[in-house]
């Protein structure tokens, strides 16, 4: 559209951005909003000698992570150097065509928090719609379902083979990346592994302020844990928020069963490895914490993946959702054509 505009302004004045009488005025507008968010993030390029403030630690099977801003149309991709994440590449997308912020199904709005890419589907299983693949997310994950939030679907896909890309919002709340784009991307992605953190607008901070967060939060799981195998179950305790959840139980209940069941333990041993901690953007003072937890006792052993969220009550960190990590249902979006819930290529366990 630019190379048109300046190419028609040699024969002719030109009367505004993408001069052109003979397309639909609404793509038109369509493509001018692309090209505004494209110009817009050549100019507003990641601050140097900053990170987003999202990604305190990586597990080792991460290797890299997803950092969308939504607000700007921006897919940054990240690796770890030692403890500092460092950008090796950035796209244009389009997000839903209502903005963000997904409370209920087919509201089409991307929503905001953090997720893992769960499997890939590549194109040649795909209507065309999708174009050369999809990698489908967790959402809604525990806090969304904890919030009520409905809705399923939420992929990064491509765009149908006969489009390069589409405008700032244009889904169905999935994240879309033009062909190429999505091809450079797929091999930092580990399905089942990649962190993908969705944010109104990236947040950023410098390499030291990043350390010391993941510091300071690293000292509260790390009391935690002390204190769950010290068997000291009212200190153990102390740890939860006022609003914890986890099943059907709330603080109450989960005081009640942990005490009858640390009442038949003479000792406890728990250790945490494969740890990995992102501050969510979706709430303010929010960490989203999972483990592979191995737990041992007088009376049970049990080796699980946990996932905890932890939030801030006054000065200390609480914890207000802890359960083990359930195996990923993969569900079609809301895009998908005649709005097909399964099917025999895609609508199984990844």
């Amino acid at each position: 559209m630019v190379r048109g505009d300046l190419l028609l302004a040699r024969v002719q004045p030109i009367a505004g951005f993408g001069n052109a009488s003979y397309a639909p005025n609404e793509r038109l507008e369509e493509l001018r909003a692309e090209a505004r968010a494209r110009m817009h993030a050549g100019r507003a390029l990641p601050p140097p000698n900053q990170v987003p403030r999202y990604l305190l630690k990586l597990d080792a099977r991460e290797r890299s992570a997803i950092v969308i801003d939504a607000g700007r149309s921006r897919v940054y991709v990240y690796q770890m150097e030692g403890s500092t994440p460092r950008l090796v590449r950035d796209f244009y997308s389009s997000i839903g065509k209502f903005g963000i912020g997904k409370e209920r199904e087919s509201d089409k709005k991307t929503p905001i928090g953090v997720y893992r890419v769960t499997s890939w589907l590549p194109g040649r299983k795909l209507p065309d719609l999708y174009g050369s693949g999809a990698f489908p997310l967790d959402y809604p994950n525990p806090r969304d379902r904890l919030l009520g939030r409905t809705g399923s679907g939420i992929w990064i896909h491509g765009v149908p083979s006969d489009t390069y890309a589409r405008a700032p919002q244009a889904s169905d709340g999935c994240v879309a990346l033009a062909n190429p784009d999505l091809e450079t991307l797929a091999p930092y992605v580990r399905p089942g592994a990649t962190p993908v953190v969705i944010a109104p607008r990236v947040e950023w901070v410098t390499p030291e302020a990043l350390q010391t967060d993941r510091e300071g939060f690293l000292v509260a799981l790390e009391t935690w844990r002390r204190d769950w195998e010290s068997n000291d179950v009212e200190r153990y305790l102390t740890h939860y928020a006022k609003t914890f959840r986890t099943g059907d139980k709330d603080l109450a209940g989960w005081k009640a069963h942990k005490r009858r069941v640390s009442a038949q333990k003479s000792w406890i041993k728990v250790s945490l490895s494969q740890l990995s901690v992102f501050r969510d953007p979706g709430a303010k003072d929010m960490v989203s914490v999972g483990f592979d937890q191995n737990y041992r006792s007088s009376n049970f052993s049990q080796r699980t993946r946990k996932r905890q969220y932890w939030v801030r009550e006054g000065a200390a960190w609480k914890i207000v959702y802890e359960a083990p990590v359930r195996a990923p249902v993969l569900v079609l979006p809301e895009s998908y054509p005649a709005r097909a819930r399964a099917g025999p290529e895609t609508a199984k366990r990844s």
